[in-house]
């Protein structure tokens, strides 16, 4: 039987104490009427969202314990259905901002990428901000 790597006289609770809980969404597809081009205007485009929110919680054993991570995507299509933006680093400033909703949060890493804007020739392009709370 393999010895425990823990003390005996320490519960595992008491070792480490969590400062910042990191609550992220990957992938997220919006469908936005976003670019500054003249074919970019009247019609929805796809973006990739990826967000990585830093939020002061610790012991989140229930869902009020923590940033509620669905949040992200429903800030995401709300900035979306608002109507045309020009810029994809508007859209993320706008959904940096939108995360701050709760006073948890204390930065927020927004990633959007367009797909199709450089089609063929790449994946995607697009804009990576991160926003601190002030």
């Amino acid at each position: 039987m393999a010895a425990s790597p823990l003390p005996d006289t320490a519960p595992a609770q008491d070792l480490a104490r969590v400062i910042v809980t990191k609550v992220f969404v990957r992938g997220l597809k919006v469908d936005a009427q976003i670019g500054v081009y003249d074919h970019e205007h009247g019609r929805a485009q796809p973006l990739l969202v990826d967000v990585e929110l830093d939020v002061a919680a610790s012991h989140c054993e229930r869902l009020p314990d923590t940033v509620n991570y669905e949040m992200i995507g429903e800030a995401a299509r709300a900035i979306a259905a608002e109507g045309h933006v020009d810029l994809v680093e508007t859209f993320a400033e706008r959904l940096a901002q939108a995360c701050f909703f709760d006073h948890r949060v204390t930065r927020a890493r927004v990633r959007v990428e367009k797909p199709l804007a450089l089609a063929p020739h790449a994946a995607a392009a697009g804009v990576e901000i991160t926003a601190v709370r002030s």
